[in-house]
């Protein structure tokens, strides 16, 4: 049987009798410090070393424990080997602690040795490139590259043994790469070996899937430092003799025949290019499904005819590698060892130029940082970064990184900002397995400011993804206490988060706990916008879920005390009064619309921070409310004035609506030009003329028409006639004196009956503080004025004088304006020519009615043609034995016959 079949088989033996796992270690000193679980991978030379899940009883931090049965080497090979595969093993653990870097394996606890078994403790490991790979099962059979002989008995046997194969170890894990880890994972190993070349000055030697170790943050280790071979210090770049592969050595004491440099087998010398060789297999190896593309068997004729044609190998396989990876792979492929790059020079090619991985490279250095740079990261460039970063690796890489700097206050608030992005794109899965317990750790841990403050900003996020019972018990305190801080960012934060997360607040809570502490917020920093800005985000979201009294007797007294003109501000407190105003069951009454809303909010019309469509919200609510209180007042007046006794219901209106109480609208009558209007009394107008020439007519008409104190209309004789009243500037309804009982349409008492106009409906009536009324031809006796002047016993028979003998005259009041007949009479003259202007006492031009200008009152002829004698006219005299008067008392005169 061959040595490998044979070793193949007693490892699956092994393994499988490896379930006790505590029972393996038994005996070995590291018991003592760290507690070691199930077995979960496998690396080192021919996969000897069995790794370990266990924690550091010390302080339950989680590790690896690597553990080497020394029986393995006592059954493959002769007694005296054993010593030399254990002493190998352990120089390469001490070589591992000797070199500190972030891309070699970190040893937590140096290697332990008693009777049965070799073990150390190391950084958790997830697993080696060789178990990912899954190629390692191939390695334990020599001939597994060599074809079958010819022939159907053969080629069904290699078939059958084929079918037989296990195709990777149980304890392997089914793992698949992503394109950024392959990347990531090739950089770090070209850093790790540029740190042994350059650093170090050492060759490696055997850089192979076994000697990589990927950790459970993702991050590929280089271990294995079995065959490390010291570089020539003055020239690190020459070669140094070392031992080819051989058959007569065991395959545990020499490196991985499929991954040498070729000139180590054919000129026993190697450099750090040999290592160079080396990578471009592991390389080559990834992107063949994991099978390197030398298959040797550990066999140095196998290696030397399958090396002759690597170069075609290396051809074939270029369409799968990365294009901006092909041309340096191809190169370290080469057999010529002067064509590979260096380790700097391949850091440096465009296929490892990339935003994400440089931030992962720095994600895991971070500790190595001062506290300003590791702040700068995680809230810039890694923030920046996450998009770009799969989410595989959110969770294998960044998070176990972002955890272990929870406990470090100084960076907590700038580790905050990353850790609220994975607490928004997580699933509810993700965030009760992975995050929920490092949350809770983080609402019990004390907070600077700005962690509070970032927290309690995204608390609506934090609530979403956390249990109903897990919010009650760690996040309400939290908030409710936020509240009591000291500072005025946390206060105004809390106020924010309950705005974001009032719909998981107990209305018992909100009215007891949230609106008090705010209302005290707000009360402590009233002139401070942003402040009381979200104040009021705050109070319009949760007043859905307050009792109406404490929304009346707390809300709107605090939206009194608002005197920040920011257009914001004033926005949300409009759309809070509008809320109100809407919604009915908070009983926003008129009352406390017209008192307490409106003189507030009107104000703001003005504003000139407003813009037009803010400016037109306030407005528009401002008019709904306004059509409130109007329509809520005409109701209660229309239903207050059907409750009162008729006509007193109506006595407040007619009061309202008389002439005495109301101005009359202007109005327009055709051909009525107006010189001047001035009202006076009679007594005014008779103290204004007593000084003038003496004369009647000045003192009847007072000045010239030219005078600024004449109160005369002038009306056009256009329409000769049209009834004096239709010329005259006068509303609609006159008032008549109560003294004059003959009145048309007067009433005797105290009223004030009305006269319809003529031009009017009979229902229409309308009201004048101005009595217009001609003067009327009374009887002898009647009541009259003082002044007293003697009338012709003929009466003008014109259809603009002409006039009963029985008839009421005008009150004497201060607001009567003087009936005119100037006009008219003069239209009457320049028609019907009369012979007393050419004869008698008034015939010359110096004649009475010559002096009035017009002429007040004149003999016409009559309709006979006869000319009747004119009388003479008396004033303050007796009055004349005739016994019909024409009175106008508007002037106080009267003219007797």
């Amino acid at each position: 049987m061959p040595a490998g079949t044979m070793f193949a088989k007693f490892k699956s033996t092994n393994v499988a009798a490896s379930t006790a796992t505590q029972a393996v270690a038994d005996g070995n000193p590291i018991t003592q410090y760290f507690e070691i679980g199930k077995p979960v991978a496998c690396a080192g030379p021919e996969l000897v070393w069995r790794i370990h899940d266990a924690y550091r009883k010390s302080d339950n931090k989680e590790c690896s424990v690597f553990i080497f049965e020394k029986k393995i080497a006592e059954k493959l090979h002769k007694p005296r080997r054993k010593e030399t595969i254990t002493e190998l093993l352990k120089s390469s653990v001490k070589t591992l602690e000797r070199f500190r870097h972030p891309r070699i394996l970190q040893i937590y606890h140096t290697v332990e040795e008693s009777a049965d078994t070799l073990a150390f403790a190391s950084e958790p490991i997830f697993a080696s490139l060789s178990n990912v790979l899954a190629f390692h099962e191939s390695k334990t059979y020599e001939a597994t590259n060599v074809a079958p002989a010819a022939g159907g008995a053969a080629a069904s046997q290699a078939q059958a043994a084929a079918n037989t194969l296990p195709q990777r170890p149980a304890h392997a894990k089914e793992y698949n790469f992503l394109d950024m880890e392959l990347k990531y994972g090739f950089l770090q190993l070209t850093e790790a070996l540029a740190y042994l070349h350059y650093s170090g000055h050492v060759i490696h030697r055997n850089v192979c899937p076994s000697s990589i170790l990927i950790t459970k943050r993702g991050i590929w280790k280089l271990a294995g430092m079995e065959y490390v071979e010291r570089m020539n210090e003055n020239d690190l770049n020459s070669s140094i003799p070392c031992p080819p592969w051989s058959n007569r050595v065991s395959k545990m004491a020499q490196p991985n025949l499929d991954f040498m440099a070729p000139e180590t087998q054919s000129t026993s010398k190697c450099s750090l290019l040999s290592d160079m060789f080396s990578l471009g297999m592991v390389i080559c190896a990834v992107f063949n499904n994991g099978r390197p593309l030398i298959q040797a068997g550990n066999s140095t004729s196998n290696y030397a005819k399958q090396m002759e044609t690597l170069d075609d190998l290396v051809h074939k396989l270029m369409p799968r590698l990365p294009i901006a990876l092909q041309e340096a792979t191809s190169r370290m492929a080469s057999r010529d060892a002067t064509a590979r790059p260096t380790a700097q020079l391949l850091q440096l090619i465009k296929y490892f130029i990339d935003t994400p991985i440089n931030a992962l490279k720095f994600l895991d250095v971070v500790n190595m940082k001062d506290t300003q740079q590791k702040s700068q990261f995680y809230k810039t460039t890694l923030i920046e970064a996450m998009p770009m970063i799969p989410r595989k690796l959110w969770w294998q890489n960044i998070w176990p990184m972002l955890k272990s700097e929870i406990n470090n206050n100084e960076v907590l608030a700038a580790v905050l900002q990353p850790v609220m992005l994975f607490v928004q794109e997580a699933t509810l899965t993700e965030y009760d397995t992975l995050m929920s317990a490092t949350m809770k750790v983080i609402y019990n841990t004390p907070k600077s400011i700005q962690a509070s403050v970032t927290i309690l900003e995204n608390l609506h996020l934090i609530i979403e993804k956390t249990k109903p019972e897990d919010v009650t018990t760690d996040i309400m305190p939290m908030l409710f206490y936020s509240f009591d801080g000291s500072t005025i960012q946390v206060q105004s934060a809390a106020v924010v988060a309950v705005a974001n997360v009032f719909d998981s607040i107990d209305e018992l809570s909100i009215r007891r706990m949230v609106l008090p502490k705010v209302k005290q917020v707000f009360e402590k920093n009233i002139t401070d916008p942003k402040i009381v800005q979200n104040v009021l985000m705050c109070i319009e979201r949760v007043m859905d879920r307050m009792e109406r009294a404490q929304v009346m007797d707390e809300v709107l007294p605090l939206l009194a005390n608002i005197r920040i003109p920011d257009p914001d501000i004033i926005m949300r407190t409009v759309r809070i009064y509008h809320k109100l105003f809407v919604d009915k069951t908070y009983g926003l009454t008129v009352e406390t619309m017209a008192t307490n809303v409106l003189p507030l909010l009107i104000p703001h019309t003005v504003n000139p921070s407003l813009n037009f469509e803010q400016y037109c919200y306030l407005l528009e609510v401002l008019q709904q409310m306004l059509e409130a209180i109007d329509r809520q007042q005409r109701n209660k007046l229309k239903l207050d004035n059907l409750s009162m006794a008729s006509p007193e219901r109506h006595r407040t209106l007619r009061h309202q609506f008389s002439t005495d109480n109301m101005n009359a609208p202007p109005f327009n009558i055709p051909n009525l030009r107006i010189d001047q209007r001035k009202t006076s009394s009679a007594e005014d107008m008779a103290r204004k003329n007593s000084g003038g020439s003496g004369m009647l007519g000045g003192w009847w008409f007072g000045c010239s028409p030219s005078s600024p104190d004449s109160n005369f209309l002038r009306v056009g004789n256009v329409f000769p006639n049209r009834r004096l009243s239709d010329n005259t500037l006068m509303t609609p309804k006159i008032r008549i004196a109560p003294s004059c009982a003959s009145s048309p349409g007067g009433t005797p008492g105290s009223g004030l009956p009305t006269r319809r106009h003529s031009s009017i409906g009979p229902q229409e009536r309308r009201g004048s503080t101005i009595n217009l009324s001609p003067p009327t031809y009374g009887a002898r006796g009647s009541s009259g004025s003082s002044l007293s002047v003697p009338s012709t016993s003929v009466y003008v028979k014109s259809p603009l004088l002409y006039s009963q003998k029985q008839g009421g005259s005008m009150p004497n009041t201060s607001s009567s304006v003087p009936f005119l007949l100037s006009s008219s009479m003069q239209s009457i003259r320049s028609r019907r020519q009369s012979t007393v202007l050419s004869s008698g006492p008034l015939g010359s031009g110096s004649g009475l009615l010559q002096q009035l200008g017009s002429g007040m009152v004149r003999q016409l002829t009559s309709v006979s043609g006869t000319v009747s004698p004119v009388p003479l006219l008396r004033v303050n005299g007796t009055r004349n034995s005739h016994s019909n008067v024409r009175k106008c008392p508007s002037l106080n005169i009267t003219f007797s016959q």
